[in-house]
């Protein structure tokens, strides 16, 4: 079953039970990839919606650290409940581990050895996690620590 497919039959289910965070987030992310195939005037496959939804994501935990600082703990909750939702929707995310294994090999392979080469070892290890739920800074965190 498609990830579309199974949004669609999710939605159905969280408006019959009615679970109104589900629904709304569900919306959300439909409404996110629609507007991504209107940009790029072509259906998405799952991978590019997995990226629509880890921006989402990332701006979710964007919203939660900023309602912290404001001590709007209910906000910040409310967003980490949806955070949550999104998640179930894409593929298990490496543990740190293996993402920093990966990291590892995707440099030795690149021959990378100093900061200079950074950019080049990151597009490696973004193209080499394509389509993963992956934070971009821990990435990027990992890759300038290994070329130090």
């Amino acid at each position: 079953m498609s990830l579309h497919d199974r949004l669609t039959e999710d939605l159905k289910l969280a408006m019959k039970s009615r679970d109104q965070l589900r629904m709304d987030v569900i919306r959300m992310i439909k409404a996110a990839v629609l507007n991504k195939e209107v940009e790029l005037k072509k259906d998405l496959d799952d991978v590019e919606m997995s990226r629509v939804m880890t921006t989402l994501i990332k701006q979710r935990r964007e919203s939660v650290e900023q309602y912290e600082k404001a001590q709007r703990t209910e906000l910040a909750e409310k967003e980490r409940k949806e955070i949550t939702i999104i998640e179930a929707y894409l593929p298990k995310a490496l543990s740190p581990q293996e993402l920093e294994h990966l990291v590892a090999s995707v440099i030795a392979e690149s021959g990378a050895d100093s900061l200079k080469d950074m950019g080049a070892a990151m597009k490696a290890v973004m193209a080499r996690l394509a389509g993963q739920a992956v934070d971009g800074k821990q990435v990027s965190d990992l890759v300038k620590a290994k070329l130090k």
